[in-house]
C-alpha cells in the first residue's frame, strides 16, 4: 500500500481529528492546572502529550502532496514550531528570563484549539488575512485620533496652577476639589498629546466618555479653560460618532467581506471534490 495514501487516510479521517482535539483540550486544561499544581503525573502526562503531537505531525508530513505543499500550509508551521518549542529543555538557560520566555511559549500550545473545528479555523484564517487591510485602517485610525489629540489639547488642557494669578489659581483648586475625574486618580485627560490620545481610545470603548464632557464643561463654568460648552460637545459628538460609527464599522465590513470571499473559495475547492465523489 502506498504509505502517502495510507497516512492521508489516517490525518484525514474525523476520528482521527476528534482524537487529536480531544488531547489538545486534555493538554490546555493540564496547563492551566500546572499553574497551581505542581505534580510528577502531570508532566508525564505532558510528555505523552507532546509525543502525540509529534506523531500526527509526521503523519501529516508523510501525508503530503511534496515538501513545498507542507509548508505553504500556515498551520502546520504553527503546529510544528509549538512541537519544537517542546522539546527546549528549560535548564538549558541559566537566565530566569529565558527560562519563563520559553515557559510562556510552551503556554501557547493552547492555541492549537484554534483548529478544533472547520469553522474555527474559518475563522481564524478570516482574521489573519484581515490583518493586511487592516494595517491602513490602523493609519486612517491613528490619523484621525492624532489629529482631535492635538485639538483636544490645544482647547481643553488645564493651566499649569503655578503660573496662574491668585484669583485664577483660586478658581482651579476649587474645580479640582468639587470636580473629580472619572476616575480619581486618572491625570488631566488633555494635559499632553500622549494622554489626549488615550482619552480618546477611552472614549472609543464608551469608557466614562459623557462624563469627560461634562468635567471638561465644568471647566469652562470654572474659569479654568475658555472654550464655549458649545464646542465641548460638539468636539466629543463629532469624535465619537467618526469612531464607533464610521471607522470601527469600516473594520467590521472589512471582516465580513474577507469572511465571504473566504467561504465562497472554500465552497469551490469543496465543489469538484463533490462532484467527483458523486460520479
Amino acid at each position: 500500500m502506498n504509505l502517502k495514501f495510507f497516512f492521508s487516510s489516517i490525518v484525514s479521517n474525523r476520528y482521527f481529528e476528534w482524537a487529536i482535539t480531544i488531547v489538545i483540550l486534555v493538554n490546555a486544561v493540564l496547563i492551566g492546572i500546572e499553574l497551581n499544581v505542581c505534580d510528577p503525573t502531570i508532566g508525564l502526562i505532558q510528555r505523552i502529550i507532546l509525543l502525540i503531537f509529534t506523531v500526527e505531525i509526521l503523519m501529516r508530513f508523510m501525508a503530503r502532496e511534496n515538501v513545498r505543499e507542507f509548508f505553504s500550509n500556515g498551520w502546520n508551521i504553527f503546529d510544528l514550531t509549538l512541537v519544537l518549542i517542546g522539546y527546549i529543555p528549560e535548564d538549558l538557560f541559566a537566565n530566569a528570563s529565558a527560562m519563563m520566555a520559553i515557559r510562556v511559549l510552551r503556554v501557547l500550545r493552547v492555541l492549537r484549539l484554534l483548529r478544533a473545528g472547520k469553522e474555527i479555523k474559518l475563522i481564524t484564517t478570516v482574521l489573519t488575512k484581515s490583518m493586511v487591510s487592516m494595517v491602513w485602517y490602523v493609519i486612517l485610525f491613528a490619523i484621525f485620533i492624532y489629529l482631535f489629540a492635538i485639538i483636544g489639547v490645544s482647547m481643553f488642557k488645564l493651566p499649569d496652577p503655578e503660573k496662574l494669578t491668585l484669583e485664577d489659581r483660586s478658581r482651579y483648586e476649587q474645580f479640582m476639589r468639587e470636580v473629580h475625574n472619572a476616575p480619581d486618580n486618572s491625570p488631566d485627560p488633555f494635559g499632553s498629546l500622549s494622554e489626549a490620545m488615550f482619552t480618546l481610545f477611552r472614549e472609543l470603548t464608551g469608557e466614562d466618555w459623557t462624563d469627560l464632557r461634562y468635567n471638561t464643561i465644568s471647566a469652562y463654568e470654572y474659569g479654568v479653560i475658555r472654550v464655549n460648552p458649545v464646542v465641548i460637545t460638539t468636539y466629543h459628538i463629532v469624535w465619537f460618532s467618526l469612531s464607533v460609527f464610521l471607522l470601527l464599522n469600516l473594520v467590521t465590513g472589512s471582516i465580513i467581506n474577507n469572511y465571504q470571499n473566504i467561504k465562497e473559495e472554500q465552497n469551490n475547492q469543496n465543489a469538484p471534490a463533490e462532484k467527483r465523489s458523486i460520479e
